[in-house]
């Protein structure tokens, strides 16, 4: 009879444990991909600035010549990422393809010009920066005219500026509701021993002797737990690099290996301080309080 109980209890305990150590785990995971989240929001960001481009047309009359030396001058610029020459006759194509049929049947002639896709570095995508590249550029011989889409990138930075402003916010608010989290599984971990705890402050057992037990322990679970956190974040960092590899998650080893030490840290910081509390929480109560 009494080893059919101490195999339930055994049981029960090892269950509570598992428990806290999946919540712990749980919520240093979310933590994690919120911290993920941080770390790219520049490159993410950065990704989506660079889609935008300025289309500068080339004018009919220049010389072969004077369009490679602004080809020559665009690259060496510190603002280009990128260049694309589309011959007027590409440009026809592209237009025939789009709209499913040939407009120079009925025109006649190619009314489209020679054309260069001009992509900006993310740090010069901005309404300002832009301008001064386009009035720059407008007083090149070979330039015709340069266009793109600026309430499209008046609305870009703006958004990013916002998204990046609640990014920090809401992981601001979700470590603090984390850490909660931990702190009120690991008090419903030493609660479950008050009466425990304060047998043993009955018969004589020190404060520190009672506590050392549940801290050691707690700082276990929060160790076991960040471990299957940082093992779940890793799967989800691979699943992500491989499904969206320009963003290059696993660029930054530095930057990870921070955030994944941060995870590791915290859990045993955030377990040690609520078992520490939890535990001098029912050694000062009275008995009679233990029921409540």
């Amino acid at each position: 009879m009494g080893t059919s109980f101490e195999k339930y209890q055994k049981r029960r305990l090892q269950s509570s444990y598992i428990s806290v150590i999946l919540s712990i785990a749980f919520v240093l995971f979310l933590l994690g991909l919120f911290g993920l989240l941080v770390l790219n929001t520049k490159k993410v960001s950065d990704y989506f600035k660079e889609q935008a481009s300025i289309t500068i047309f080339i004018r009919d009359d220049v010389e072969k010549q004077t369009v490679k030396n602004l080809q020559t001058l665009l690259k060496s610029e510190d603002y280009t990422k990128s260049i694309t020459y589309v011959s007027k006759e590409e440009a026809a194509e592209l237009a025939k393809e789009e709209n499913g049929e040939d407009f120079m049947d009925f025109l006649g002639y190619n009314p489209l010009k020679n054309s260069i896709d001009l992509t900006l570095k993310a740090d010069f995508v901005s309404p300002e920066k832009m301008s001064e590249i386009e009035s720059q550029l407008i007083k090149n011989e070979a330039v015709f005219e340069i266009t793109y889409d600026k309430s499209l990138i008046a609305l870009l930075t703006k958004n990013v500026k916002r998204i990046s402003l609640w990014v920090l916010i809401f992981s601001g608010l979700f470590t603090l509701i984390a850490m909660i989290l931990i702190n009120n599984s690991i008090r419903l971990s030493v609660y479950s021993k008050r009466f425990t705890i304060k047998t043993m402050q009955m018969v004589g057992a020190t404060k520190y002797f009672i506590r050392k037990p549940f801290v050691w322990n707690s700082i276990k679970l929060g160790f076991v737990g960040s471990l299957v956190a940082m093992a779940a974040l890793a799967v989800a960092l691979y699943y992500m690099n491989s499904n969206f590899p320009e963003f290059g998650f696993l660029e930054n080893t530095t930057l990870l290996a921070i955030l994944f030490g941060s995870i590791l840290v915290l859990g045993i910081i955030i377990t040690w301080f609520s078992a520490f509390f939890a535990t001098q929480r029912f050694l000062n109560l009275r008995t009679d309080q233990l029921y409540y």
